[in-house]
């Protein structure tokens, strides 16, 4: 599995990773002192000043923060204006979370063939491989990633009550991270 350092990302994006808490399978609650700090930044901030090298995938890591955060609005906002598969990505994981089901299988469905999918379902087989029921064992055989099948498992959890359950928080970890990662090295300035 793909180790994630905050670190790698900078002074800046790593200081708001270190305050941000576990995201929950649900909307959860926004971190106020998060979003204070998220209001001043540009995609700019993200990279020391120096301009992104593709402009789009540095709003995508903005719409992630924001996403990380707690604050789905704001997240929504970027993401939908974001063209292509990373746009459509981040989109899907916040109606995910916003708990509108549908409409992010909808966006999963524009995301296509998207290169974190591979690196996706090794760090979900991984994680899966840890946990107890059908559900885990069914994930951990899976040899892709499949997007609506995750979709089905985080409204399950969170209908049952158990928006925080620790092996679907966990995988949702990996995909946050494995896509920003993605998406932070496509804009990163030279």
């Amino acid at each position: 599995m793909i180790r994630f350092d905050a670190a790698t990302y900078g002074p800046v994006v790593s200081a708001l990773l270190a305050e941000a808490g576990a995201m929950p399978l649900d909307a959860g609650t926004p971190d106020a002192a998060l979003g204070e700090r998220l209001r001043t930044l540009s995609t700019a901030d993200l990279f020391g000043g120096a301009p992104a090298t593709e402009p789009d995938r540095a709003a995508a890591c903005l719409s992630a923060l924001w996403l990380r955060a707690g604050f789905l609005d704001q997240s929504h906002r970027l993401s939908q204006g974001i063209p292509g598969p990373d746009g459509s990505f981040w989109h899907a994981i916040m109606h995910r979370r916003e708990g509108d089901y549908w409409n992010a299988k909808y966006w999963f469905r524009k995301v296509g063939d998207h290169p974190v999918l591979v690196p996706l379902a090794e760090a979900a087989h991984d994680i899966a491989s840890s946990g107890d029921g059908p559900a885990a064992r069914a994930m951990a055989a899976r040899g892709q990633w499949d997007p609506f099948a995750f979709v089905d498992l985080v409204e399950i959890a969170v209908v049952n009550g158990k928006p925080d359950d620790p092996l679907w928080s966990a995988v949702q970890q990996a995909e946050w991270e494995i896509l920003f990662d993605h998406c932070w090295r496509q804009a990163a300035p030279g």
